[in-house]
């Protein structure tokens, strides 16, 4: 399917555009103008707007089956929520109703009402980004949009395409060792099984080993 990513040039942005184009669906980019460009392969095409700009945003996403969505917060954190208010805003715009974006961990909880980033073994210096992913989870609950919030476990990070990966929802997924984790590669899979089967709209899912 026809498809664009935000965040490609980040660490999980560029294997979930790997994924992506290796499933041949046909994968365009978003990029801030002067921002270069180093994938994989080249993409479809390459969009340039500003992020602030709904208008910006629906002239990129507008014919596109879906949108995947691996922004982070730049400079100040308490800004994603904003960043996102404008995605949703240029994807109604487009008339684009499907959204697949990669979340935090923090606001995935250990037991019932207890939050990942409330326990006292939570980084303090994670705890800004944390707390403004899991607004952007709430925010996402107020949009019409067919989303699909996907967490990641605790760590990610780059390494081995093994193909495998447990599927959870709103709780922190461990191994029989206490370990919550997956490889950025792993997560990827996961995300376009998401995008193909469209298992889980207007819900949060997570993925670890």
């Amino acid at each position: 399917m026809n498809i664009i990513l935000f965040g490609g040039t980040g660490t999980i942005g560029q294997r979930i555009y790997t994924e992506a184009v290796s499933r041949e669906h046909q994968v365009s980019v978003f990029v801030r103008p002067g921002r270069d460009i180093q994938l994989s392969s080249p993409p479809a095409e390459v969009f340039k707007g500003d992020l602030g700009k709904a208008d910006d945003v629906a002239a990129a996403v507008v014919g596109q089956a879906a949108v995947i969505s691996a922004l982070g917060p730049r400079g100040d954190v308490s800004t994603l929520v904003e960043t996102y208010q404008t995605l949703a805003a240029g994807l109604t715009k487009a008339g684009v109703r499907r959204l697949l974006v990669v979340g935090g961990a923090g606001s995935l909880e250990l037991a019932p009402g207890k939050l990942l980033y409330d326990s006292p073994q939570f980084p303090k210096e994670w705890l800004a980004i944390a707390k403004a992913h899991g607004e952007v989870l709430e925010f996402l609950k107020t949009t019409d949009l067919d989303w699909t919030y996907i967490s990641p476990p605790a760590l990610i990070q780059p390494g081995q395409r093994t193909g495998h990966y447990r599927r959870g929802e709103n709780q922190l997924l461990t191994d029989a060792n206490g370990k919550s984790e997956i490889s950025a590669e792993d997560y990827a899979i996961g995300l376009i099984d998401e995008l193909e089967s469209a298992k889980a709209l207007r819900k949060r899912i997570t993925f670890a080993w």
